[in-house]
């Protein structure tokens, strides 16, 4: 017998609100594609420029060796007990002193970045409301909107040139989706935005805060969510921006997700937070009750040994300054591969999307699917998105990134 009740017409028994979800992943595709041709052909001949983790010039993992040090030094308990709901207090201080901005601040632990950006659409958006970030976009964003209830909305993020943040386009989307809501969320990844490696610079933060607090001087709430997962490879000062939200209007909210994913090369171990900032006591108070609940409902709590780590190196002067060498190390070693990239691309006519710094870089083409398979006909991978191409430069050895921009052009051309 075959049930087909509540829109369920596939025989199945998932719920309607659940029926046809089906993840489809282009990045995890596109490795799972490197990886059977390293089989076939060998790794010397395989061009891997999908996946968002550093890898040395050999094509392994790289791994802070601050980080591995005093993981390895780190008792069983430590590993082992149970984290509280919110995340270890020492823990939350030492995020919060991160930030640095004067002010009411709180912060809870999440199961990475991703668990941060879950739990500010979880929560700062109505059920059936929209959504606000930019085109060029990581699409988890999309999947945890579908999953929590929400629409996600997209404003162009660069101008026709692709050579500045198009604020225009941000501020005509802002007050379109405020003009049928009475809140919104908006979320900005940035500085090394995936896929483009762009970052706001001081005055276009500016002006986008300029346009946030003029749509909210009618009583509208707005909640700024601020993506900083790649900020420890956008180079000297990327965290200064911060500053910029401080005194706020109390009906502008501003979250902040962190990730140790990449900032610790703690990919594996899902650990990160949630931070907000305002201007309102009570609102701070609301966001530590709001998201405790939602962790207690989701993950229950965090992998109580990164935030042992994260905290054994943030409150010792000497382990914070070698973690800075090990970041600095491999952030410039990611910079020089994207350097002979964007060089290449200028020297072969290939458009691409501004590059400021961070893993990725993104290269604008009408038909990715079929440019990323024309690549791999030279064994090159890399992910095809709606908009264009996104090269991971994190993960391309350096004396194997030669030659990737003009095999870009010509698939393009080819494909055309």
């Amino acid at each position: 017998m075959r049930f087909f009740k509540n829109g369920n017409t596939n025989g199945g028994v998932a719920r309607s609100h659940a029926v046809g979800r089906k993840l489809v992943d282009p990045i995890f595709e596109a490795n799972a594609a490197c990886k059977e041709a390293i089989k076939k052909f060998g790794a010397d001949k395989v061009t891997n420029a999908t996946i968002g983790t550093v890898l040395d010039e050999h094509g392994n993992l790289s791994v802070m060796p601050t980080v591995e040090k005093i993981f390895r030094e780190m008792s069983m308990p430590e590993f082992m007990s149970y984290a509280p709901i919110s995340g270890r207090a020492d823990f939350i201080d030492l995020v919060k002193q991160k930030i640095n901005c004067v002010g009411n601040v709180s912060a809870i632990a999440t199961a990475g970045g991703t668990g941060a950006i879950h739990h500010a659409i979880a929560n700062y958006a109505e059920r059936g409301d929209k959504v606000l970030t930019s085109d060029w976009r990581w699409g988890t964003y999309d999947i945890i909107c579908n999953e929590t209830g929400k629409k996600l909305e997209a404003f162009q993020l660069f101008d026709d040139d692709y050579t500045h943040f198009n604020l225009d386009a941000f501020s005509a989307k802002v007050e379109e989706i405020l003009s049928a809501q009475n809140s919104l969320l908006i979320i900005l990844n940035t500085p090394a935005h995936n896929p483009t490696g762009y970052a706001l610079s001081a005055g276009e933060w500016d002006k986008v805060l300029d346009v946030i607090k003029t749509c909210a001087s009618g009583g509208k709430k707005i909640t700024l969510l601020v993506d900083i997962a790649y900020i420890d490879f956008a180079g000297a000062g990327a965290w200064n921006f911060l500053r910029e939200f401080e005194n706020l209007p109390e009906n502008i909210l501003i979250l902040v997700a962190m990730s140790l994913s990449k900032s610790f090369t703690l990919y594996g171990q899902r650990a990160g937070a949630l931070i907000a900032i305002s201007a309102a006591k009570e609102i701070i108070s609301e966001f530590d009750d709001t998201n405790k609940y939602s962790s207690r409902a989701t993950w229950s709590n965090i992998n109580h040994g990164a935030q042992v780590l994260f905290t054994k190196i943030n409150s010792n002067e000497n382990l914070r300054a070698d973690l800075a060498d090990d970041q600095k190390f491999l952030r410039e070693m990611v910079n020089r591969r994207a350097e002979v990239f964007v060089n290449e691309a200028a020297a072969c006519g290939l458009k691409i999307v501004p590059y400021k710094g961070g893993f990725f870089i993104a290269v604008p083409a009408e038909n990715p699917k079929a440019v990323c398979q024309k690549l791999q006909q030279d064994l090159i991978f890399a992910v095809p998105l709606k908009l264009g191409i996104r090269v991971a430069a994190c993960s391309t050895p350096f004396e194997k990134i030669s030659g990737v921009a003009t095999k870009i052009k010509n698939a393009i051309d080819a494909v055309k």
